[in-house]
């Protein structure tokens, strides 16, 4: 929401929902607010990674290329979604890309910043680790519906 501080951003963020004070005001040190206009990509597959992303306002579709047929789009997310863990996991590269639908507004949580602080309190990294753990469920778990889907075999018309 325009005019509100990170402080209460982080604070009403569903991805931060439950962590205690102490702990958002480290992640509010870590944060920035960014914009993103409609069709600018937000992450490039293959590109560094180092960003945590905590949707407040926008749509942006996470794609991945497909040779010849170009992108396919495997999730849209909304705002109170989060996009990013490859800043976690080595090669620290981004694994899909990312656009933006709509013009997109994010808190922009510091990696770096993020496993330094993680480093020198494991239980603010454990609840980080387990809230995106909670995240990469929910996307295998869509993706593995998906999958499902496209190779379903076409039914029998016939019946």
């Amino acid at each position: 929401m325009a005019g509100q501080s990170l402080d209460v951003i982080l604070t009403n963020h569903p991805f931060l929902k439950g962590m205690t004070s102490d702990q958002l005001a480290v992640l509010a040190g870590c944060a920035s607010e960014r914009r993103y206009l409609e069709a600018e990509y937000v992450t490039r597959e293959g590109q560094p990674a180092a960003e945590l992303f905590l949707i407040e306002h926008g749509q942006v579709a996470v794609e991945t290329r497909v040779g010849e047929r170009g992108s396919l789009r495997l999730e849209t997310l909304h705002a109170g979604d989060v996009l990013g863990w490859s800043w976690l996991i080595e090669p620290h590269r981004w694994l899909f890309d990312s656009r933006a639908l709509t013009p997109v507004q994010v808190v922009v949580l510091d990696g770096r910043c993020l496993l330094e602080h993680s480093r020198a309190d494991h239980e603010l990294g454990y609840q980080l680790l387990l809230r995106l753990a909670r995240v990469i469920e929910h996307r295998l778990q869509a993706t593995r519906l998906q999958l499902l889907d496209v190779h379903q075999p076409e039914k029998d018309l016939r019946r």
